[in-house]
Order: C-alpha cells, then sequence, then structure tokens
C-alpha cells in the first residue's frame, strides 16, 4: 500500500513546467535551481537533457525552503538536431539561425527527470524523447516569431503551447513532454519511490 503524497517541489523557473503541473491538479512548491547550464558538455543530447536535471535537482534537495519530505523534481530540456543539443538561444540572431535550420525538418526534444524523495534519500531518473515536425515557415515568419522574445526564453527556440504551436505542424510522442515536463513519465517516477500519484492532486491533499 503506498503512502500519503508529500509536497512535490518544482527545481525550475519554467513558467510552462509550473502551467503543466497545475493543469494537472498539483500546485508544486517552486525553488530555482541556479544552475549553470553550461558546465554539462562532450555529451550526446539525450544525456546532456538527464545530466542537467539530476544537477538542478541535487542543487535544491538541501535548500532551506524545501519542506520536510517533499519530492524534489529537476527537469531540462534540448532539442537534438543533427546530433546537436540545442538548448536556449544566447541571442536574437542564433534564434533566427535555428529556425532557418529547422524549419521543414524534424527534431528530438529530450525532456530529463530527476526526481528525489528527500524523506528516504531515494531518487529516480528519465529522459523522455519527443519528436517534433516543423513546418517549413518563411523568413518573415521567423523574424516575427523571433522579435516576439519568444524563443529566446526555451530550448530549441519555439514552444508548442505558446505562439510557436503554429509552426509546429506535428509530433510524435508525449505533448507534455514538448512542454518541458511528461506527466506519464513522471506518474510512474512518483510510484517506483512509493508515493500516489493522485495524492499530490491538491485537492486531495
Amino acid at each position: 500500500m503506498t503512502s500519503p503524497s508529500p509536497v512535490l517541489v518544482l527545481g525550475s523557473a519554467s513558467p510552462a513546467r509550473l502551467a503543466t503541473l497545475r493543469s494537472a491538479g498539483i500546485e508544486p512548491v517552486v525553488v530555482v535551481s541556479g544552475v549553470d547550464e553550461s558546465q554539462v558538455g562532450d555529451l550526446a543530447p539525450v544525456e546532456v537533457a538527464g545530466a542537467l536535471a539530476r544537477l538542478k535537482a541535487e542543487a535544491v534537495v538541501g535548500r532551506d525552503e524545501v519542506p520536510a519530505g517533499a519530492l524534489v523534481l529537476g527537469c531540462d530540456s534540448v532539442l537534438e538536431l543533427d546530433g546537436q543539443a540545442l538548448g536556449k538561444p544566447k541571442d536574437p540572431e542564433e534564434a533566427v539561425a535555428r529556425w532557418r535550420a529547422m524549419r521543414g525538418r524534424s527534431g528530438v526534444l529530450h525532456s530529463g527527470h530527476s526526481l528525489h524523495d528527500t524523506a528516504t534519500g531515494r531518487a529516480v531518473a528519465a529522459t523522455e524523447s519527443t519528436t517534433v515536425h516543423f513546418a517549413d515557415v518563411g523568413d518573415d515568419e521567423i523574424a516575427a516569431y523571433v522579435a516576439t522574445g519568444e524563443p529566446l526564453h526555451v530550448a530549441g527556440a519555439f514552444t508548442i503551447d505558446g505562439l510557436g504551436g503554429a509552426f509546429v505542424t506535428g509530433i510524435e510522442g508525449d505533448h507534455h513532454n514538448v512542454v518541458g515536463l511528461s506527466l506519464p513519465r513522471l506518474r510512474l517516477m512518483v510510484a517506483e519511490l512509493g508515493h500516489s500519484w493522485t495524492g499530490l492532486w491538491t485537492a486531495a491533499r
């Protein structure tokens, strides 16, 4: 029999991840990790996502703001295109170049998840991958999109739940994973640590 689920702590500043959890009935405590994402290199894109997720969770676990017995979740996403891991573009010029390379093609969005149970010290990790098909957008559309600033704040320089949604023609895999957090995967991870997913629902507390 599973024990009641504790508070979930989200170790991420991502508004999209927070919104995803809230839409799933969970109101997490947000504690931003502050991890330098540039410190992980020379790894395959899927490994980069997993390594950064682990570092973010580990950076938050010992913080004073973390409630006793909480589950701490670290997440990170990268887009794999031509074997390269693409995080957030550093400036508008890079965002434009990214979109010119991505348009009319497909990439793979990898989201790493690292979940730590502060009550037991146990941790589980998993990375989900979703194929994303991009529209063959024109230069004017790229310029207008980059001018909004949205692509500068997200891995791969696109969103599926915002202005960039019109430029994604389809996906293969979990939609939420493209937003940055796979709810089906997280449910399995919570269960693996011996807790109830439905117990995480705010209304169930």
